[in-house]
């Protein structure tokens, strides 16, 4: 048929692209806000008389309902009907986005993270799921195109957004902007977005509390551990070996039961479809690269290269810039070329993006690093679009929602391992350094005494011991910046690895039936 839809699916009433501009407003809004909140941090923390440390909550209470509400959308969404399920997701992220803002103290602000992790968990899966049934199989690459600029670019914006508010009004506001785009989003919703007659024909009759209660307590922990385990230096504490060995125990238990009962909250037999299972992998690895370098990047620009936190997070922008153009181009080029192949040169060019980084040193230029950034964005376009589009290219269309889900979580259950593996190697690794850096720092290396006399000529005023101890504390500080310097080469360098091995991975995807871009697509 000329559109590419297969005469047994079903057709939204109104233009694909109202009902993809209805539910993309609020999966940037959610998007958005798990990144806006972190420059506000010293901020919140100041306004509600709590710690830096303290106020980290803020970001890993989101992360933790926001994760559990994430893999169970597809049922939630059979259970109460998608349309409902998504109109109360909008409703609770917008009346949370307010009482965040109202918070009067840190545990208010961490409730209402809370509701706001619950309403924001299912949108990004439910506007994924009706993009992809909305759409023809001949065009999902460019709605998953259009997908892939909130996914991606809104993460990048977060940064950059929140220190403008921040700075110029109030670390309140953060959190109230969401109000009016939520409105739109649900007004046009209500309007332009329907259940298909296969949702409400396969409704979800029970509820399916003891896979909830594993999942929930495995992937809760889990993902509290990712992010506090730095901080609490990992099995070094306690209450890190309990919470792994029970999120182990409890994500053990859910596999099993998920398996064995007849109506599971998350549907993983949906892992037998060797395209998804695939797809869901590499996501994983996609994820700790894209959130992994987000994180690492503000880092090294702050600390070594002397950046303020809004042109640390301003400088990032031409990696937004990059995916948004290549999410347009990918999005018209998977039609006519097999998604494949347009998936190895945005991992071969993520690879070489993150070698390049590996490359800088303390005198780079502020080009040299923009440039790099802008080709790793137009890499991740590359990889997004076409992955999206294979990974549910053999799935019969009443499973993507299901499937939705699932893929998300993996993608954010991967850049949280992502984001606490690299900054926790980056830490050991600058630890490493130093000590191999200090052993050249005796009394018999000709080099390090010449270095001490020039210091301490150069020192105006101080004499004897006091002129040797400072220009051996300048030496060693300079010590401390190179081997940090090396660490962050380091981690750069193994996110480049992490991509070029996805590579392989690509021959296990089944080879689409309907031309170079278009995905089979299994009648239900």
């Amino acid at each position: 048929m000329p559109d590419g839809h297969s005469p047994n699916e079903w057709r939204p009433t109104h233009s694909p692209w109202l009902v993809a501009v209805s539910v993309l407003l609020a999966t940037f809004m959610e998007v958005l806000d798990t990144s806006i909140a972190n420059v506000a941090l010293p901020h919140i923390a100041g306004s509600l008389s709590a710690s830096v440390d303290e106020a980290t909550w803020v970001l890993t209470s989101y992360l933790v309902s926001n994760a559990v509400i994430l893999s169970s959308t597809g049922w939630l969404s059979s259970y109460f009907g998608r349309k409902r399920y998504l109109a109360f997701s909008v409703a609770l992220f917008i009346f949370s986005s307010a009482l965040c803002g109202m918070a009067q103290s840190l545990p208010q602000l961490i409730i209402a993270r809370i509701l706001q992790g619950i309403g924001g968990g299912g949108l990004q899966p439910l506007s994924q799921a009706i993009l992809l049934e909305s759409f023809p199989p001949s065009k999902r690459g460019e709605a998953m195109a259009a997908y892939g600029m909130g996914i991606v670019v809104a993460p990048i914006l977060g940064p950059i957004l929140g220190g403008w508010i921040t700075d110029n009004y109030t670390w309140r506001w953060i959190f109230y902007i969401n109000i009016p785009i939520g409105l739109a989003g649900l007004i046009m919703q209500e309007i332009f977005v329907e259940d298909p007659p296969y949702i409400k024909a396969h409704k979800a009759e029970t509820i399916d509390w003891q896979g909830f209660g594993f999942m929930a307590l495995g992937i809760g922990l889990l993902q509290v551990v990712l992010d506090k385990g730095q901080e609490a230096d990992w099995f070094g504490a306690p209450w890190i070996d309990w919470s792994v060995a029970v999120a182990a125990v409890s994500l053990i238990a859910w596999v099993i039961w998920e398996l064995t009962h007849d109506e599971p909250i998350v549907n993983l037999r949906l892992l037998k479809d060797r395209n998804f299972a695939t797809a869901t992998v590499m996501v994983a690895f996609l994820g700790a690269v894209l959130y992994g370098t987000t994180a690492m990047l503000p880092i090294f620009m702050q600390t070594l290269m002397g950046y303020p936190a809004f042109q640390a997070g301003y400088s990032m922008m031409p990696r937004g810039i990059g995916s948004f153009f290549s999410m347009l181009v990918v999005g018209r080029l998977i039609r006519f070329i097999e998604p494949r192949l347009l998936a190895v040169a945005g991992f071969a060019g993520v690879g070489a993006s993150c070698w390049a980084l590996s490359q800088m040193n303390l005198d780079v230029a502020q080009s040299n690093i923009t440039t790099a950034l802008f080709f790793n964005g137009f890499s991740m376009g590359f990889i997004f679009v076409p992955l999206t589009v294979l990974s549910y290219a053999t799935l019969k269309q009443r499973q993507i929602f299901q499937a939705t889900g699932l893929y998300n979580l993996l993608r954010n259950i991967g850049a949280s391992i992502g984001i606490s593996a690299i900054v926790a190697i980056q830490d050991r690794v600058a630890q490493e350094h130093q000590v191999d850096l200090a052993a050249h720092l005796t009394p018999f290396n000709a080099a390090f005494q010449k270095a001490l006399a020039g210091i301490a000529g150069m020192l105006h005023g101080a004499v004897g011991v006091h002129a040797a101890r400072l220009s051996g504390a300048i030496l060693y500080d300079q010590l401390l910046q190179q081997a940090s310097l090396l660490s962050f080469m380091d981690s750069f360098r193994l996110l480049g690895l992490i991509s070029l091995s996805c590579l392989p991975l690509l021959a296990f995807f089944t080879r689409p039936q309907h031309g170079p871009g278009r995905p089979s697509a299994p009648m239900d």
